[in-house]
């Protein structure tokens, strides 16, 4: 790998980051209660998980050109294994069984505030 790509990918995870801290905030202003940064499991890799109520909600953090693409960029696949890796961290963590898991997006896009979208993708 050259140095020029491996600086790109350190600038990138960097403002990745940022951009999940910021979201947090964001969930944190709107009453939720942030409960992990991203979590791994075999299933895949959540960017944010927080409590709101009886909600779950899996946040995934996408920074893009535009809020759109930010909401293409999370593929079928990928939101159906954030859907199990919720699942199973929310069957190991006794406080979490029974609530209702949802998929959330926090779109971020130069010169605009963060967008949050509850169930971004409404089931599917």
């Amino acid at each position: 790998m050259t140095s020029a790509r491996s600086r790109r990918g350190g600038l990138a995870r960097q403002a990745g980051r940022r951009g999940e801290v910021l979201a947090a905030l964001l969930l944190m202003v709107k009453g939720y209660r942030v409960l992990g940064f991203r979590l791994a499991s075999p299933q895949g890799e959540i960017d944010l998980l927080a409590m709101k109520g009886g909600v779950l909600a899996v946040v995934e953090v996408k920074r893009r050109a535009t809020r759109e693409i930010a909401l293409e960029a999370v593929l079928p696949e990928q939101r159906a294994r954030l859907r199990r890796a919720a699942a199973a961290i929310a069957a190991g963590r006794p406080a979490l069984k029974g609530a209702t898991i949802r998929l959330d997006l926090i779109a971020l896009a130069p010169g605009r505030l963060p967008l949050h979208i509850p169930d971004a993708w409404k089931g599917g």
